[in-house]
């Protein structure tokens, strides 16, 4: 027998789950509690320690775009209040994450509803799973909300597992959904139970189909068949056998184009995410990878007819029956298993997808099954050779720290993060800004075996590596921020923290994050940090230089009560980081950039209360109280609060309202211009 992982190793544990647990059962049978109670309904309860959330297949007709300035396909940004914001586009010239308009409508409208919120709330409270599931449309609603649910959850630990199920759900978004949801590992949250010739798990629900009469009479039938199924007869169904060519030939050629649609033009087009459990009369295979997926639901669909698409469009409770009943049997191709795993493996699947006896079909379904194999070594292998990489780079790493420790102790006393920055052509420079790029480099290409799934899924979570991570992040980034501010970045594009920090850092914060929640490290210190604990502490001292700069030119009273506010709760975070030990000895070094701005910022404000002070006193006003502090009303509205090791950027907000300047800054226009 051939050795290594299995060819099918994700999908096949997964469906393998699926369809030896009660999951599927209980989902698909609070789908028909939704489907029953009709449009727009949805259902939730608590089975054990699992929450249920299932939406109604039945929903509003058409499902069409909801704003005509858009087309079918929208960003999923328009959605707004920064519900998916993990997904948004990061960099310059990025395929926007895009979805059905209709679909996206549909969601916010649950969304917005209180009753719904109500139900969410108090599972997430009191389950540690929750299972999102619909039939139809509902999957696809149930995916948005799977979606939003994990973009919200990303930070909370310890952490609620989610995981989606539709059961026949049309296509919901584009290439760049699948690539941003693999990107943030949330791939095997969703799978779509797809039967063999069900044509609504393999249509986008556009102009070119939903508003014609034989889609309308079909989805009608479907819809009082979901809210009623025992009181209907396939009879009914006023559809001639015309009709029911035309809608299974359109979807044929729906399949057609997005088989062969090429690597350009995907991006505007629907595809598919996740993993795809297709159902048979033979048993099932699960995919996860979107070409074979793509191809497999054409072949398959092919080996269908015309009389078939109404039924099985409504069989899925048949399905997940047989399903559960043929996880322990198979019945086998003629002859015996091969010898090989991997052929053994194909020819499993092959038999399970239903495809095996069609002469013309099964060769090229067992073609797209072999595309599932994992090219190159397994995972564990490719986690070795990296292990090794990353010992070889260790010198580039202890070069730096020397580099460090001469800077903490120069003369000069300005620091690591400002010798760097303000350095000139020295060949040490030079050689730790090279150390830099190989660094970089390193890491760059374990994010991207990462999102190629060519390391263990588990990695993110091992010690060893959240540790290194850790330390590469800490020790390098202030030299990032660095470079960013001297080489003027910051001018062309924006601020370091929104507009320039590299997407690996963002990934390293968040496996620190996990890593102390769930061990619950400790951060006491009796001395300073090796390394500032905050990454990006000198990018927001950076921001905070041009406030301060900013203050001193300002003349309109309601942005210089923001500004003030900004600048006033930057020195508490800093000085919190500073009085806990959690910075390094570079940031309080005389003449380092924080100890200057924070002497310079104190001034300013010593100088404003003077004046203050006099203003009132030549008023005669006995008494004069002004606050502008971290107790004022300012400070308590919308402010961003700052943590140890966070990211969080320090983009402004919005100005305080029109009352504060009254309260706050009544006068400042002629102290700052006298």
């Amino acid at each position: 027998m051939d050795t290594g992982a299995s060819s099918f190793e994700t999908s096949e544990m997964l469906g393998t789950f699926l369809a030896s647990t009660t999951l599927l059962k209980e989902a698909w049978r609070v789908c028909g509690t939704a489907n029953a109670m009709g449009r727009g309904a949805f259902a939730a309860e608590q089975v054990g320690g699992v929450g249920h959330v299932a939406f109604s297949g039945v929903q509003e007709m058409p499902v069409l775009g909801w704003d005509p300035n858009y087309g079918m396909l929208v960003p999923l940004d328009v959605a707004g209040h920064g519900l998916f914001e993990p997904l948004k586009c990061r960099y310059d010239g990025e395929e926007p994450v895009m979805v059905h308009s209709g679909v996206l409508h549909l969601f916010l409208q649950y969304h917005s509803r209180p009753d719904f919120q109500s139900q969410i709330d108090s599972l997430l409270e009191n389950t540690k799973s929750i299972v999102i599931t619909g039939h139809s449309i509902g999957g696809s609603i149930a995916f948005l909300t799977a979606l939003r649910l994990l973009s919200k959850l990303k930070s909370i630990f310890p952490p609620i597992s989610v995981l989606c199920i539709g059961f026949g759900s049309p296509f919901l978004g584009n290439k760049s959904l699948s690539q941003a949801i693999l990107q943030e590992r949330w791939g095997g949250s969703f799978c779509n139970i797809v039967s063999t010739h069900d044509i609504m798990p393999r249509l986008s629900l556009d102009q070119s189909l939903v508003p014609t009469p034989q889609w309308q009479v079909l989805v009608r039938f479907w819809y009082t068949y979901m809210m009623a199924p025992n009181s209907m007869n396939f009879a009914n169904l006023q559809l001639t056998e015309e009709d029911k060519a035309w809608l299974f030939s359109f979807v044929v050629a729906n399949m057609e184009r997005l088989v062969q649609a090429g690597e350009g033009e995907a991006g505007r087009s629907f595809w598919p995410f996740g993993n795809y459990l297709f159902c048979s009369d033979e048993g099932a295979i699960c995919l996860d990878n979107v070409v074979s997926i793509n191809k497999m639901m054409h072949l398959m669909l092919q080996t269908g007819s015309p009389n078939c698409i109404i039924e099985e469009h409504l069989k899925y409770g048949w399905y997940v029956e047989r399903v559960t009943h043929q996880s322990l049997k198979r019945s086998f191709m003629e002859g015996d298993l091969s010898e090989s795993s991997y052929e053994a493996s194909l020819s499993l699947a092959l038999n399970s997808s239903g495809t095996y006896r069609q002469v013309l079909i099964a060769p090229m379904a067992k073609d797209c099954l072999k595309m599932t194999r994992p090219m190159g070594r397994a995972p564990n292998l490719n986690a070795a050779d990296l292990a090794i990489r990353l010992s070889k780079i260790t010198p580039y790493r202890a070069e730096i720290e020397w580099y460090k420790a001469c800077c903490d102790k120069s003369e000069e006393q300005r620091g690591y993060y400002d010798s760097f920055k303000h350095r000139g052509a020295s060949r040490t420079g030079s050689h730790v800004n090279m150390n830099r790029y190989k660094l970089a480099a390193f890491w760059d290409k374990v994010i991207r075996m990462m999102d190629g799934k060519e390391l263990p899924h588990d990695l993110h979570r091992r010690s060893k590596w959240v540790n290194a991570a850790q330390s590469y992040m800490l020790l390098v980034e202030p030299l990032d921020i660095a470079e960013y501010y001297r080489s003027g970045m910051h001018l062309k594009k924006g601020h370091y923290i929104s507009n320039g920090r590299e997407r690996r850092y963002e990934i390293f914060d968040q496996w620190w994050i996990e890593r102390v929640v769930t061990e619950k490290l400790s951060n006491r210190r009796t001395r300073y940090a090796g390394l500032t604990q905050d990454a990006c502490f000198w990018s927001r001292v950076e921001e905070a230089k041009e406030w301060l700069d900013n203050i001193r030119s300002q003349s309109d009273p309601r942005h210089l009560a923001f500004l003030w506010d900004r600048l006033d709760k930057f020195e508490t975070y800093a000085i919190k980081l500073v009085e806990g030990k959690e910075v390094s000895a570079d940031v309080v070094a005389k003449n380092s950039s924080f100890r200057l701005w924070l002497g310079e910022w104190r001034i300013s404000k010593s100088q404003i209360y003077s004046l203050i002070s006099i203003d009132c006193t030549s008023k005669g006003i006995e008494e004069c109280t002004i606050d502008m502090g971290s107790s004022s009303p300012a400070s308590r509205q919308g402010a961003v609060p700052f943590g140890s090791g966070s990211s969080a950027s320090m983009a402004m907000e919005e100005p305080p309202p029109r009352d504060l300047e009254n309260r706050h800054l009544h006068g400042h226009r002629t102290w700052w211009r006298g």
